[in-house]
């Protein structure tokens, strides 16, 4: 072996030897990240394992008995309150969608200047921590607050929504509008338009697929978050939800959580048709 190439080799080897070092140091790291979390989260095994037999149990009760030689009365019986179920369902997902499309729109006036590329740096700073601020305090929380200010009803969950979303849009709008390719925004500055203008015929155009995608997908989440809000009097299915497990209607629960799964998975088979729609084929092989 030449001098050379047994110079290369021991720096080869000492690279490799380095790198094992730092992996092992990082596996380490993570091993004791992962003990002091289970010391603090009091993570227990035997609990685990004398719990996991109770939730089955809790989780058999609410499956309905249902006979085959008397499969429509006990369906009837185990649905008996699906008109209701329903018109709360139909509450729910209006709180989602008023909450989307209002929060979808101021997040997406304050993501423009939220952007690093696009707005001067106080300007990025304070649109920033006011949607940190937004997304940071839960949907719930929101809720308590605004059923306090406005009382009971969908009133303070579509608030709530509106206000999550905003913050939570925001900061994705904003990163998309980070990628859009500034030559424009300088066209229309060079042409004599405002910062506003720039932003809506320069950028706009170039991160409305993403907006779009990103404001049907946080639809799909809202839908989900406004059916426990009703928990706190904020509207919707959830306080009946709230109602049947506090009471013990074991079969009342699975009835409704099955509406609830139903009508998630319907509105994520439009909101994936609709992109498809919008954006193209592409949309729909990322979904």
């Amino acid at each position: 072996m030449s001098p050379t190439a047994e110079t290369v080799a021991r720096l080869w080897q000492g690279e490799m030897v380095a790198r094992r070092r730092r992996a092992l140091a990082w596996l380490a790291l993570f091993v004791v990240a992962v003990g002091v979390a289970a010391q603090i989260g009091q993570v227990d095994l035997r609990r685990l394992a004398d719990g996991l037999p109770r939730a089955g149990d809790y989780i058999a009760r609410t499956i309905p008995t249902l006979r085959i030689e008397t499969l429509g009365g006990d369906f009837a019986e185990w649905m008996w309150g699906l008109d209701i179920w329903v018109g709360l369902l139909l509450d729910t997902v209006l709180i989602a969608y008023t909450g989307t499309v209002l929060g979808a729109f101021a997040g997406l006036m304050l993501s423009f200047a939220a952007a690093a590329t696009l707005a001067p740096r106080w300007a990025v700073t304070g649109a920033r921590r006011l949607l940190e601020f937004a997304r940071t305090v839960p949907t719930l929380v929101f809720a308590l607050i605004f059923v306090y200010a406005f009382g009971l009803g969908p009133f303070a969950g579509m608030l709530a929504v509106a206000l999550h979303t905003m913050g939570a849009l925001g900061k994705l709008f904003a990163e998309v509008h980070e990628n859009a390719d500034l030559r424009t925004v300088e066209a229309v500055r060079s042409a004599g338009g405002s910062w506003a203008q720039a932003m809506r015929f320069g950028v706009l155009p170039q991160s409305l697929p993403g907006v779009l995608s990103f404001g049907l997908l946080r639809f799909e989440i809202n839908v989900r978050e406004a059916s426990v809000l009703g928990i706190v009097g904020a509207g919707g299915i959830g306080e009946e939800l709230y109602l049947a497990v506090r009471q013990f209607e074991y079969p009342d629960i699975s009835a409704i959580v099955l509406l609830i799964l139903g009508t998630v998975a319907l509105i994520d088979q439009l909101c994936a048709r609709l992109r498809h729609r919008i954006l193209g084929a592409e949309a729909l092989r990322v979904t």
